[in-house]
């Protein structure tokens, strides 16, 4: 039988990941940055740079983080629209940068003064008439783009959402900015990470419901995203996991049906924890739910249930609210 992993365990598989990483990192840096040009293929387009970006301007929280994960916060001159807080291991990082607008996108315009050479996205639609304008009016202006692999326009060209495949994201964000030692940190630091988590398995024998949003009808955790791959790491069984996509629109009949031991609550600027919590605690139906009445609540940033380096902080919540870590 697997025992429940406790915050101390998870903390020292990390920190022992991660000064060994900072060891090897540092020994097979680079004298020099290599300011070759750059050609990588995103989403069927390809991206091109004269060297490594100097520029660079997020437009999505899990853009931004990335970007700051690696420490590229000295080559960006913008970010935009947060979904929450940026990572309290990143905020010194962050607030280097000036953000161009924190709420939302910003206009076009307010973009191009900063003259950026490389422009960063989570998803397509930032690339919208209606956002910053399409990635072809960049090409014209000799700027380069990059859409998260999980956020392009075509879906059949989304890699499927798994821990290797986040690490490919990272590892493109590395050679973009010129920091692939520190970006290999990064993914051999997640692998370490979650290996100890799967290795604990502290949801072993419990059905867990992702609640996201929405009261009428629940948006939920599907089986193929980054909700799915948390569960999967601490051993669970999500109750939707025959609902195709990363989210969805599920149903409370399920979720009553199901009855499920725990349920995740993603916390976001537009549909909080709490207001989830109040609104299951004040359903005359919802709750009577065993994880209702045993506040078996879990909570979890909605940026860090994304794919990206912070999906590994919403494995490492999970698995710490489980074991008896502060919920």
């Amino acid at each position: 039988m697997r025992t429940p992993v406790s915050p101390r365990a998870i903390a020292a598989v990390a920190a022992t990941a991660a000064a060994t990483l900072l060891l090897s990192a540092c020994a097979g840096s680079d004298p020099a940055p290599d300011t070759a040009a750059i050609a990588l293929q995103n989403c069927g387009r390809t991206v091109t740079l004269d060297g490594p970006a100097e520029r660079g301007v997020t437009l999505n929280q899990g853009a931004t983080e990335t970007a700051l994960s690696i420490g590229a916060q000295d080559a960006l001159v913008g970010t935009a629209y947060l979904d929450d807080t940026i990572a309290p291991r990143w905020q010194a990082a962050y607030a280097q940068v000036p953000p161009l607008n924190e709420k939302d996108y910003p206009s076009r315009e307010a973009l191009l003064e900063t003259k950026p050479d490389l422009v960063l996205a989570s998803y397509a639609t930032a690339f919208d008439d209606k956002a910053v304008g399409s990635q072809d009016s960049f090409d014209d202006l000799g700027i380069g783009t990059y859409v998260s692999p999980f956020g392009c326009p075509d879906r059949g060209a989304r890699p499927p959402v798994a821990w290797d495949s986040i690490g490919t994201e990272i590892s493109d964000y590395g050679t973009l900015f010129g920091h692939e030692s520190e970006a290999a940190a990064v993914v051999a630091q997640m692998r370490e990470t979650v290996a100890g988590i799967e290795a604990a398995a502290p949801a072993e024998g419990k059905s867990i419901f992702w609640y996201d949003s929405n009261t009428d009808i629940p948006y939920v955790g599907g089986n193929a995203g980054g909700p799915q791959l948390i569960i999967d790491a601490v051993g669970g069984t999500n109750i939707f996991a025959g609902v195709d996509g990363a989210w969805a629109d599920g149903s409370w009949e399920t979720v009553l049906a199901a009855d499920p031991d725990v349920i995740v609550l993603a916390d976001a600027s537009w549909d909080t924890a709490e207001e989830k919590k109040a609104y299951l605690r004040a359903d005359p139906a919802l709750r009577d739910l065993t994880a209702v009445r045993g506040d078996a609540f879990v909570v979890v940033p909605f940026s860090a249930s994304t794919p990206g380096p912070r999906l590994i902080e919403g494995a490492t919540l999970v698995a710490e609210q489980l074991g008896g870590g502060p919920a």
